[in-house]
């Protein structure tokens, strides 16, 4: 199995797993398109009170994208098109837009676009195993448009130059103490944790969890539209040298020599 999104249901609560453990959750092309149309029809689901996002065992949330996929599915400008804007942003875009609560729920290595599928949730409770960061500066790609403004909001712009420019990969003590987290416990307390918060969003009137949700998405300021121009520099990395030394070194599992052109 290449990693799937398996739903479950109790009562008015789903669960949404990510499970590709072989690769800590990664997620695959397949997985991206998959979690998408869950999410929409969760959210169309009017007997739905709250959504639980995990990954599947104790290793991981999710560790990003399934880089083993880029050489195939994502090595151009046009493919890195689809795969951004169509793919990550659509799952993104699902998470985020879902009318029914949702809470993250983050065991160990949340990196890459499992830090960014997080930050669409409403709350993220992780436990104290928890790992994050997104160090594609490593790999030579920059991080798309769509998917910025998935953490900007959230963390500002002085986290979010700090996460991308410096590429380290932090514990849950910092990324608490960056607002990253909603609560923070111990990972023995953490299914738990998660379960009692689950509890008091279902105990709410769940048609005025819907319109605070629609609210503050009203009230939340929006940057201006991009140019093709601009989505089109987004790209431009896939002409570099760097960005296939990058990828050689992750799959090779050696250090990148970067050299800047």
């Amino acid at each position: 199995m290449n990693g799937e999104i398996l739903v479950t249901r109790a009562g008015p609560v789903a669960t949404v797993l990510l499970s590709n453990p072989a690769k800590l959750n990664a997620l695959t092309v397949a997985m991206w398109r998959d979690l998408a149309s869950e999410m929409r029809q969760l959210s169309d689901d009017d007997g739905l009170r709250c959504v639980v996002l995990r990954g599947a065992g104790t290793a991981a949330f999710a560790a990003g994208a399934d880089i083993a996929e880029f050489a195939s599915l994502r090595n151009t400008v046009e493919q890195g098109k689809v795969y951004h804007h169509e793919l990550v942003h659509g799952a993104l875009r699902a998470v985020g837009e879902c009318r029914h609560p949702t809470v993250a729920m983050i065991h160990g290595a949340c990196a890459g676009g499992g830090l960014e599928l997080a930050c669409q949730c409403d709350l993220r409770i992780a436990g104290e195993s928890a790992r994050f960061g997104v160090p594609i500066n490593r790999l030579g790609f920059a991080i798309a448009y769509d998917e910025l403004a998935a953490v900007l909001p959230l963390v500002g712009r002085a986290v979010a130059l700090e996460i991308l420019v410096e590429g380290r990969v932090w514990n849950a003590d910092e990324a608490l103490a960056k607002g990253l987290l909603t609560r923070l416990v111990t990972d023995a307390e953490l299914a738990a944790e998660t379960g009692a918060t689950v509890q008091r969003i279902i105990a709410g009137a769940p048609l005025v969890a819907r319109w605070h949700k629609q609210f503050i998405r009203r009230l939340t300021p929006k940057p201006a539209p991009l140019s093709e121009a601009e989505i089109q520099a987004n790209f431009d990395y896939f002409n570099t040298e760097d960005y296939r030394i990058g990828y050689d070194a992750f799959m090779s599992k050696k250090t990148p020599r970067f050299v800047g052109r």
